[in-house]
């Protein structure tokens, strides 16, 4: 009874979009995680201080599921588009948020027929989080690693960052990818064969992308952020780059 009222529930948000283009659900699940995020900000400090590495395990998790949010997002926002662009299908009636601003109800020609939008992934929401949360304690000790080996100085900090950038690009990335789409594909209930594929796909221009961006934002993060806040200050830059692991990972094409 709970379960079939439930999935009514989800299955009437995942119907219904706010002026005709964003998904309802993944926006009221989006909304709840940056709440999250923002009692996380709030309390960073005191939480660090108590439990480091837990603190950084949660932060992690929330912020992967903030990226994976907005990853089934513009996936559903794209479906939505090439539907209404192609005129697909009338299975079910789309009433959308700014009918519903309007003193009168919308008169039946008003009303959009649209086929079932793609449902939000809970399976996937948690996979990720799970792998933000487990990942970052080896994150936290890695980081830790590279500022005993290339400590920072007042006379030379500029070398020992660029040192622990390219340690962190040619030693860990590819591991930590490896380990990305490793660990998804078996989550998934994938086989050997299964992340074959998905590597020989996927990982070189994941890997390439990871060259393109990183570097940057790894020097900023080595040379001028503090070591508590550096991994929380990644996973916030990398929001965008988890969304894109995200649209990789459940490519078919």
């Amino acid at each position: 009874m709970l379960n079939t009222t439930r999935r009514r529930v989800l299955d009437g948000l995942n119907r219904r979009y706010i002026y005709g283009r964003v998904p309802l659900l993944h926006t009221i699940i989006f909304l709840i995680e940056m709440a999250v995020t923002m009692r996380l900000a709030s309390k960073f400090n005191a939480y660090y201080a108590e439990k480091p590495v837990l603190t950084t395990m949660v932060t992690n998790a929330v912020l992967a599921g903030v990226a994976d949010t907005v990853a089934q997002t513009i996936s559903a926002v794209k479906a939505r588009a090439k539907r209404r662009s192609v005129g697909a299908g009338d299975d079910y009636i789309s009433i959308e948020i700014h009918d519903l601003d309007k003193e009168k109800p919308p008169a039946l020609g008003e009303l959009g027929f649209v086929k079932n939008p793609p449902p939000f992934d809970f399976e996937r929401l948690t996979r990720f989080m799970a792998y933000g949360f487990f990942m970052a304690p080896v994150q936290f000790q890695w980081f830790k690693f590279l500022s005993k080996a290339f400590p920072l100085t007042k006379k030379n900090a500029t070398i020992p960052a660029l040192k622990r950038v390219a340690a962190d690009q040619f030693m860990f990335a590819p591991v930590g990818l490896f380990a990305f789409f490793s660990f998804m594909t078996i989550a998934e209930g994938g086989g050997r064969r299964a992340l074959v594929r998905k590597l020989q796909d996927v990982y070189l221009p994941t890997l390439k992308a990871n060259f393109i961006l990183w570097p940057i934002v790894q020097v900023l993060n080595f040379r001028v952020v503090p070591i508590r806040f550096q991994i929380p200050f990644v996973s916030t830059i990398g929001i965008a780059w988890t969304a894109y692991l995200s649209l990789s990972n459940s490519d078919d094409d």
